[in-house]
């Protein structure tokens, strides 16, 4: 593949619902190109995108896979990004470095949550967008209901770009709003030719064009008196003022096309080479980690180079990649790059275009251009790449927090180092994964977005690492504590030959009102009926008893200890006498003054379309929550906010997918510990016996 500069580049991620219809667009894009001699089919698991075995399993994308073509004079480097929520992190990835999305849209299914996720995507992050209706060679296509279905959510910047042309009722052409000209397909590879425009589709014509001429009369006062005027726009004024639309988000064009022929393949292509800009349009900065100040990058190919890691790869088969967009400057081979977060030198020996789990070498990658390095040690997503002498380091991407978890543990004795080694590097693919290790309960978390994505790591493990884990139910880390006052006696007294063993306690337990600490420890002897050398051990006796409560094997919390009154032998008694008479009393006393089971809560924020609020709602009160207010957000949501004990979270991620058909979502964070209901409690005691 030949080096491009970065006028002739156009960076543009490929978005929808899952199983809209993506890969296949981005499939005839590639085989109208030349890429492939013949189009893949995702239900044949032979696309150049979904290359992973995983996906070809599941038939749908796991992975943001890259697939650079040439168009014309102009290289398009496409991201094809999952539609299924749980690979968010995969979509994000892909975010950080485009510069234009498609979002494709099956004429059959219509706008669906993935749509609408992916319009939210592109105001995120702040870039331009173009709608592809797909399926349209389908016989339950509709392209009117689509685009009326669109602009009753985003109003009147949706401009279809086309108006579908069918005799007896198959896709046979479009006409070309822009140009008001007649197309119809001339073979299967989505080539057309020139013809007159049907009467037919004259009125559906009319109402497209004039949103077209309103969009262009808005773009200057000289064009606006021109509109009103009545007088007609020339070619280059729509050209101009529809680009300067797109580039600002002002205007959203509607293409179409088949969804199992590259037919719209084409004028999607030219489309995007017109109407998306070129990385050299655009503005990125950078901050100087010497003198703190900014760096203006806007991929001038005439700076310091610098190049930001958006995503890596660890993969087995085809190895380790680091992915990067080249943000200043001339990435080149054969150089030694200085990764300005891990303060490492990196060389760089081979610069590589990657097509899916294609590998093309190439010498350079110019500023606003997307490459692969291979094989850095000290480098991860995020990381930005430049020299000593210019430590520039752009903002890291940003991904969504995982809440979704399971308890996991290592099916084969002895793989657990294997185990740890694979997953970091599935981790360091995916940044929504994490593992947590909770020494506390004895347990090791995995977390994600969903059970999906969670599911996919496990066959990942196995399948790619020849390793296993089991998934199951976390343990909830509960808490002990007391609500009244017991006095005890604890005596420790062990005689066996020589030396014996002597300690005698008395100490009263209250609750101390803070269950943020464990225990609190005082004493009141009078009299030296306990030596003082002796206290530190009475308080070690503590310490070690709060670690597990004598209810059901729980951290002990809010409690108070005082030493009231004891003895002890001159000979006898030791440190380990002492303790040992503290247990004794800590399990006495603590039964005895009325002990219960804390259960965490958790704030949790669940964020709905308004026709779900009820839903939601009923099902927090189901989970035991706590509803403690509604506000509205942008977009017909509901925020709702509620307290919710976190043992009643689990699974919840799949619950609310369910309830609102995947447009919900929800974040919580822990808030304190409350008692749990006596039911709660008596599950909590016999689960814990069990486990003994």
């Amino acid at each position: 593949m030949k080096v491009y500069t970065s006028d002739k580049i156009r960076n543009v991620v490929v978005l929808g619902h899952g199983g809209c219809g993506k890969t296949a667009l981005v499939e005839a894009m590639a085989h109208i190109t030349g890429i492939t001699s013949r189009l893949g089919r995702v239900e044949d698991g032979n696309t150049i995108s979904d290359y992973d075995k995983e996906e070809q399993k599941r038939k749908f994308s796991i992975n943001t896979s890259i697939v650079p073509i040439e168009w014309e004079d102009t290289k398009i480097n496409l991201l094809d990004a999952p539609g299924y929520y749980d690979f968010v992190g995969e979509v994000q990835q892909a975010m950080s470095v485009a510069d234009g999305a498609v979002i494709v849209v099956s004429a059959k299914s219509g706008v669906q949550v993935g749509t609408k996720k992916a319009w939210d995507f592109c105001e995120e992050y702040n870039i331009p967008r173009i709608f592809f209706v797909t399926d349209m060679d389908d016989d339950n296509a509709s392209f009117r209901k689509t685009v009326e279905a669109l602009t009753e959510l985003y109003g009147r910047k949706i401009a279809p770009f086309q108006i579908p042309v069918r005799e007896e009722g198959e896709f046979v052409g479009f006409v070309n709003v822009v140009k008001m000209g007649g197309r119809r397909f001339i073979d299967d590879k989505g080539n057309y030719e020139n013809v007159d425009i049907p009467d037919y589709v004259h009125d559906h014509l009319m109402e497209s064009r004039e949103v077209l001429l309103e969009a262009v009369a808005e773009t200057s006062d000289e064009l606006m008196e021109k509109y009103f005027s009545g007088e007609e726009f020339t070619q280059e004024e729509i050209s101009s003022a529809l680009i300067n639309n797109v580039h600002n988000g002002t205007l959203v064009p509607v293409l179409m096309g088949s969804g199992i022929s590259p037919r719209g393949s084409n004028m999607l292509l030219q489309v995007i080479k017109k109407y998306f800009p070129s990385p050299a349009q655009l503005t990125i900065s950078g901050k100087n980690q010497d003198t703190g100040e900014v760096f203006e990058a806007n991929y001038d190919v005439n700076l310091p180079t610098t190049a930001k890691v958006f995503k890596s790869i660890s993969d087995p088969f085809i190895g380790k990649f680091s992915l990067v967009k080249v943000c200043s400057g001339i990435l080149k081979a054969d150089t030694v790059a200085y990764n300005t977060t891990t303060h490492e030198d990196e060389k760089i020996n081979k610069l590589y275009v990657l097509r899916g789990d294609k590998q093309i070498e190439v010498n350079e990658l110019h500023a606003g251009d997307i490459g692969a390095i291979g094989r850095l040690n000290n480098t991860s997503t995020g990381d930005t790449l430049a020299s000593k002498k210019n430590p520039i380091e752009y903002e890291r991407p940003r991904f969504s927090t995982p809440y979704t978890y399971k308890r996991f543990r290592t099916v084969k004795k002895g793989d657990d180092d294997k185990v740890s080694q694979a997953l970091a590097k599935v981790l360091e693919e995916d940044p929504t994964l994490k593992v947590v290790n909770d020494t506390e309960n004895r347990q090791t978390l995995l977390y994600g977005i969903g059970d999906q994505q969670l599911d996919v790591v496990v066959s990942k493990l196995k399948n790619m690492f020849n390793v296993e884990i089991e998934l199951s139910e976390p343990k909830i880390p509960y808490r002990e504590t007391i609500r009244k006052t017991a006095k005890v006696q604890g005596k420790y007294k062990k005689q066996s030959g020589g030396h014996g063993q002597y300690g005698d306690v008395h100490i009263e337990f209250s609750p101390s009102g803070d269950l943020e600490t464990p225990y609190v420890f005082e004493e009141h002897i009078f009299g030296g009926a306990v030596p003082k050398n002796y206290f530190p051990a009475v308080e070690k006796g503590i310490a070690e008893s709060v670690l597990a409560g004598p209810m059901a094997g729980y951290p002990v919390v809010g409690l108070k200890a005082d030493l009231l009154d004891g003895s002890y032998h001159p000979v006898d008694s030791s440190e380990m006498a002492f303790k040992m008479a503290t247990i004794l009393a800590f399990k006495k006393g603590f039964m005895e003054a009325s002990p219960v089971i804390l259960e965490p809560i958790v704030s949790l924020k669940v964020v709905v379309p308004d026709t779900f609020t009820g839903d939601v709602m009923g099902d927090l009160n189901k989970r035991r929550g706590r509803v403690l207010g509604m506000n509205p957000i942008d977009g017909g949501k509901q925020e709702i906010l509620a307290d919710v004990p976190l043992g009643e979270i689990y699974g919840y991620s799949a619950d609310l997918r369910s309830m609102t058909g995947g447009a919900g979502d929800f974040s919580y964070e822990f808030a304190r510990y409350e008692q749990a209901p006596s039911d709660v409690q008596e599950r909590v005691i016999a689960e814990s016996k069990k486990d003994e």
